[in-house]
Formats: structure tokens, C-alpha cells, sequence
């Protein structure tokens, strides 16, 4: 496939036993597989000696804040493809999968699929539940992108200085005119975390919904609405409640052919994310207020994503003096 796959790493620990069949098989159905390695000298010499011959293996030239959009940044301007797939390392496609995102991008600029997580341990349930309940609403936000290079390009690539960074890929691309396919069907297998990793994301990934403040305020609500329900109509209403976020999960499974990649039981566990999600917004909201910011590694991230409206008017005033850039300011 006349392609380049980029996947950006920074990993403490080889990953050569992780990756290595992988890439091999990537290597022999895509025309060009790169890795941005950012990871430290002796574990990025392990990976050279083992990925050397499948896949161009080269260092980020970029850094930024958020160290991902530098790798990610790296690759797309080594590419030697217009089509790029963009993905984490724990993304594991298979050829039809590729297949299917190439032809996307053949009609939009960037392509959204969806993810499910192979195995399912217990946390792997529990986030799966939180996709069903967003493609509810705009699609779940998955480990992989597919992108145009020359879009991504010609809009002088995205901010590396906020936290959800593949939401500030898809708003830059579509502030520049680019249009974005949210392919609920397509469905890519995904990796899940350790569950101790699982644990340490819960509040950064509450975080991320300061970049959509309607869906903020909304999970926000769930915990005053639900001493509210408690308090008013006792356990029973609560229950209810429950089942109305069942409801509206399978819903989500139900959507766009989930049935055929979600198990029937994964919609059983929308109470309990909904109920971590009314404690850990209340938590990214005093985080965002009083400490300016989410940990990332060894820094902090004011920002979750740049506002549409703010890229919208960068690119306005781009175009009115001829040229595009990113802005150099971001808004929470």
C-alpha cells in the first residue's frame, strides 16, 4: 500500500518483544513504516538493533510539551506518502483495516475509526463502556488517525501544548478547511493498558473534556444530580438512573454495526464509568482552577485543546495575508 505509517514512542523500557512481530507484518503491507523515538539512548539502540531493517527508526526532531505531537510532527514531515496512518503503540491493525482507512482518505483529509480492546480484562470493560456512550455522541476518540499529509501540512501542523492532541489534530485540520470522516464500522483493535496505568488516567482523561465545555458541564452534573436523585427519591431512583446509562450505552453498541465488535455485557458497565467520571471531573475542574494545569510526565498542561473558534480565526487571518500558521496562544 503506498502509505506511511507513524508510530511515536518515548518508552522507558524496550519494546522490542512488544513490537517487534508487528512492525515486521506493518513492513510487508504498507509501503513505508516509521517510528519517532524519543526513548532513552540505550533503550532507542535495543530498538534500532531490532527494527532496523523493517522500518525507518529515527529520533524526534521536534520537541514540545506534549512529547507525542513531536513525534508525530517528525514523521508526517519524513513521510514520503501523501496518505499517512498515525498510531499508538499499543494500535494493532490488521491489512483490511489499513485498506479501509487508506480509501477514507482518498474522500477526507482525516479519518477517525474506533477502537476495541483485545483481550478484555476488567478495566478494559470499564472504558469500553465509555466508547459505546460517545459514539452516542460524535464517535469515540480512538489510539489512531488517519491523516493527509499535505493537510495536515498546509495548516503548519497542530499545538504540542495542550493535553488532548488528536482532538487538536482534527479541529486544526478542519479550521483549514479539511474534512474529517468519524467511521463508526471501521473498528481497530487496541491494546489495553496495565490496570495500574489504567487507574493513573482516570482524572487526565476527565481533564481532556475542558476542551468541549458542554460536555464538561454535563458530566459535572452527574454528581450533584445524583445525591439530588438520592436524596429525593432514595436508591430506587438511582437505580433507575443506572439504567437509563445502560440504556443509552447499548445504544452506542448498537450504532454503526457495534454489535459486532462489542460483547452484549459491555453496556452493564456504563454506571460505574459514569460514576467515575462524576468524581474525577469535580477533580480535573479544581486541578484546572487552582494548579494550573494536569501532570504530563514532568511537566504540566494548562490546556486541553485550542477552541475551534480560536483556529477557525487563525486560519481566517492566514489566508488574508496569504499564508497559515498555528496559533501561538491557546484557551482553555
Amino acid at each position: 500500500m503506498k502509505a506511511t505509517y507513524v508510530l511515536p514512542i518515548a518508552a522507558p523500557t524496550s519494546q522490542v518483544r512488544a513490537l517487534t512481530g508487528y512492525l515486521h507484518r506493518l513492513s510487508r503491507v504498507i509501503a513505508e513504516v516509521i517510528v519517532v523515538d524519543g526513548s532513552p539512548r540505550e533503550v532507542f539502540e535495543a530498538h534500532a538493533r531490532a527494527w532496523s531493517r523493517p522500518v525507518r527508526h529515527i529520533r524526534p526532531t521536534s520537541r514540545t510539551t506534549n512529547g507525542k505531537v513531536g513525534g508525530v510532527m517528525t514523521g508526517v514531515q519524513a513521510a514520503r506518502h501523501e496518505h499517512i496512518i498515525v498510531a499508538d503503540d499499543d494500535v494493532r491493525f490488521r491489512r483490511e483495516e489499513l485498506e479501509r482507512m487508506l480509501t477514507l482518505l482518498q474522500h477526507f483529509e482525516v479519518v477517525r475509526p474506533q477502537n476495541i480492546f483485545r483481550p478484555q480484562p476488567w478495566h478494559a470493560r470499564w472504558d469500553t463502556a465509555r466508547s459505546l456512550l460517545n459514539r452516542l455522541a460524535g464517535g469515540d476518540w480512538p489510539g489512531t488517525l488517519g491523516v493527509r499529509r499535505s493537510a495536515l501540512l498546509d495548516a503548519g501542523g497542530y499545538s504540542g501544548e495542550v493535553l488532548f492532541e488528536n482532538l487538536e489534530m482534527v479541529r486544526t485540520i478542519k479550521a483549514a478547511g479539511g474534512r474529517e470522516a468519524v467511521s463508526l464500522d471501521l473498528f481497530v483493535v487496541r491494546r489495553p493498558p496495565p490496570a495500574r496505568h489504567f487507574v493513573s488516567q482516570r482524572v487526565r482523561h476527565a481533564y481532556d473534556e475542558w476542551a468541549r465545555p458542554a460536555r464538561f458541564a454535563a458530566q459535572l452534573a452527574l454528581l450533584p444530580g445524583g445525591l439530588l436523585l438520592l436524596l429525593l427519591g432514595g436508591p430506587a431512583a438511582l437505580i433507575a438512573a443506572a439504567a437509563c446509562g445502560v440504556a443509552a450505552a447499548e445504544f452506542g453498541r448498537r450504532k454503526g454495526g457495534g454489535r459486532t465488535a462489542f460483547s452484549p455485557s459491555s453496556a452493564f458497565w456504563a454506571p460505574a464509568w459514569l460514576a467515575e467520571r462524576a468524581v474525577t471531573s469535580w477533580i480535573a475542574l479544581s486541578i484546572g482552577l487552582f494548579l494550573g494545569g494536569v501532570r504530563y510526565r514532568t511537566s504540566r498542561l494548562r490546556y486541553a485543546a485550542t477552541p475551534r473558534r480560536l483556529l477557525e480565526q487563525t486560519v481566517r487571518e492566514a489566508c488574508d495575508k496569504g499564508r497559515l500558521e498555528m496559533p501561538r496562544t491557546n484557551a482553555a
